[in-house]
């Protein structure tokens, strides 16, 4: 784990060590916690190193980097025994009560803690307190250390360099670990790349903290990170990133949004790579990503640019969602292939902007005037946030419907590294499309009566036919009725593709089941809490139980037929979401009958572990859980 104040370069830190552990053949997944501030309060990234694929984070810290004394305070008890801490020697006489990023009600807590243990008020004590309970501490000498590299680049400021502090610290780290050092050198190169001036500015800090490591800190840890060999070909990413990569691939060429947190960095990912090569032809394309006004302005450009045959999407979090709601019940009258990817956050209002939650889940299937057909699909890892994005598209223009792509804050910013995804079996769908050569354009019917509740759909702009859209009912050519039958007629038309959705759509695109098929515990989640469940069922199978996953995708329309399946068997059925009610567990029951015999929740705004959701899970196993345990692990 690294930590420091907002803005000190945590995430380079970050970006820079999962890069160098994958350029030795490691898995790393890493989450990023930070404030809503643009500088100043605590942020952190914690990363897990192994050499097999890993999916979740954990409870422990085996090495704590802090560039502040308030990264101690906050992670002290995080830190297993024998484990490190890498503290910047100049904070050692720091007084923790009165670090002024800290809030009232932390410290109070924490002076509680102070007080139990019988520790004074300086972080030289909790230092002293961390030896005891046998951590081993390094304090490192930063700024003499910027010092010097000014001098070597005879820099007379040193306030314009201090920043480095960040690849200091990683420096430090993987020195202290012994891991090769051209490794890290590379993903200093590659991370800095876009700045090519202070690329070896960074290298120099890189190469003095591994050697001031190698030679002045104390052997005896009980860590060491070798590289492993590999001839797999992986990248490292976050889930904005495979989103946008996922979007790009997928044939989206519009892209509106308005910033809001964690949705932005997706639509800023797509702007920085939006002029590319195609695969055949080498021919340049292009992704126009247009920031609006607001988030309606968003929501109507995109429909507006998928009626002429564009595949566009917008991409928000809650706050914008519930301005988009009047232009996403517009599109659902239109029956608009629109995209909305969501990101939810904590809530209500404006909530935890830059924290956790998975409390929009039923405002996502309902958000809206009145009734009309949509997709949500959720995603559960940030592979599935590549292929989905994709799928999305495909559904929108297959079923001429929104599609809410459901994501969340866990996910987007979350980092794995992954071998190559394979796209050879990627497919653009796009529907029952009419163009210039088609039959019966002259009497071109937009919103037809079919069985299937789809019309062939013409873009506009398409020579020889006209199309009439409108936000009141309409008839099948799209003119303003009011008339009582047409009205059943067009409302029974467009809620015939939940039907159509339902059939058409392999079972295997809206549901994974992992784990005993026929497991008398049976898990019920859906998004994010996926790589944590997985991982706990490792320990929990190993522990002699048997148990089944059962990850819904397609929340909108629901798999009823085949969840009543994997269900109704089950001896114990275990819900596992972050949100308060377990919104999918009421969902559950009002599409099954079958109740949620346990709840686990989670709703402070940090991720589930895999640490958590075992020890939760294993209670119920054993009999020794309530009917709701509420998980509280982060900081």
């Amino acid at each position: 784990m690294v930590g420091g104040p907002q803005g000190s370069g945590i995430d380079v830190a970050a970006n820079i060590f999962g890069r160098a552990c994958g350029n030795g053949g490691l898995h790393v997944y890493g989450r990023r916690e930070y404030h809503s501030n643009i500088k100043g309060m605590h942020s952190y990234f914690h990363l897990r190193i192994s050499p097999e694929e890993i999916s979740a984070n954990v409870n422990d810290v085996d090495f704590l980097a802090a560039f502040d004394a308030e990264t101690i305070v906050r992670h002290l008890t995080e830190v297993v025994a024998g484990g490190v801490i890498i503290v910047d020697k100049g904070q050692v006489d720091t007084r923790v009560l009165d670090i002024p990023s800290m809030s009232h009600e932390f410290k109070s807590e924490f002076r509680k803690y102070l007080e139990k243990e019988k520790i004074n008020d300086s972080l030289g004590d909790l230092l002293a307190f961390a030896k005891k309970k046998n951590v081993h501490v390094f304090t490192v000498p930063y700024s003499e250390l910027v010092e010097e590299i000014g001098k070597k680049l005879r820099e007379e400021k040193i306030a314009r360099i201090s920043r480095i502090v960040n690849v200091l610290a990683i420096g430090i780290s993987f020195g202290l670990l012994g891991y090769e050092l051209e490794l890290v050198q590379r993903a200093v190169r590659d991370v800095f790349a876009e700045k090519p001036k202070i690329v070896e500015m960074n290298v120099l800090a890189l190469n003095l903290a591994y050697e001031y490591a190698r030679n002045n800190l104390p052997a005896g840890i009980n860590y060491s990170l070798p590289r492993i060999s590999t001839s797999e070909k992986r990248i490292f990413l976050s889930g904005n990133q495979a989103v946008a990569i996922g979007k790009v691939l997928g044939g989206c060429r519009i892209q509106t949004y308005y910033p809001i947190t964690p949705a932005a960095d997706e639509s800023e990912y797509i702007e920085a790579h939006e002029i590319l090569k195609t695969r055949n032809s080498g021919d340049k394309a292009g992704v126009i990503v247009l920031q609006t006004e607001d988030e309606i302005a968003a929501i109507t450009m995109a429909s507006g640019a998928a009626l002429t045959g564009a595949r566009a999407s917008t991409s928000t979090s809650g706050p914008g969602f519930s301005l988009m709601t009047e232009g996403l019940s517009w599109a659902g009258n239109n029956e608009v292939p629109v995209v909305i990817t969501y990101y939810q956050r904590g809530a209500p209002s404006t909530g935890l902007p830059t924290r956790h939650g998975q409390d929009d889940l039923r405002f996502a299937i309902h958000a809206g005037h009145g009734e009309f057909p949509r997709i949500v699909l959720a995603s559960g890892d940030i592979k599935e946030c590549f292929y989905d994005a994709i799928a999305a598209f495909n559904y929108a223009e297959q079923f001429q419907l929104p599609v809410i792509h459901l994501i969340d804050k866990a996910l987007a910013n979350s980092s794995q590294t992954f071998p190559f995804f394979d796209i050879n079996g990627v497919s653009i769908k796009r529907g029952n499309i009419l163009d210039e050569t088609s039959e019966g354009k002259e009497d071109y019917k937009r919103f037809a009566f079919t069985e299937s509740g789809i019309s062939p759909r013409a873009f506009i702009g398409t020579r020889n036919v006209i199309s009439w859209y409108t936000g009141d009912e309409h008839n099948e050519k799209g003119h303003i009725s009011e008339e009582a039958v047409n009205r059943t007629l067009m409302m029974e038309k467009r809620m015939k593709k939940l039907g159509t959705v339902a059939r058409e759509v392999p079972v295997e695109e809206k549901i994974n089941f992992f784990g005993d098929q026929n497991a008398e515990n049976v898990i019920v989640s859906w998004g994010s809490p996926k790589g944590a469940i997985l991982e706990a069922m490792k320990g929990l199978i190993s522990d002699g139980f048997k148990v089944g996953f059962l990850q819904i995708r397609m929340i909108e329309p629901f798999p009823r037929e085949y969840v009543i399946k994997k269900l109704e068997a089950a001896k114990k059925v275990i819900d596992v979401e972050m949100n308060f009610s377990g919104q999918l567990a009421g969902i559950l029951k009002e599409q099954t009958g079958i109740a949620a015999d346990f709840r686990i929740l989670k709703y402070n705004g940090r991720p589930m572990t895999s640490t958590e959701v075992y020890d939760a899970l294993k209670n119920v196993f054993i009999g020794q859980a309530p009917e709701r345990q509420v998980l509280t692990y982060g900081s």
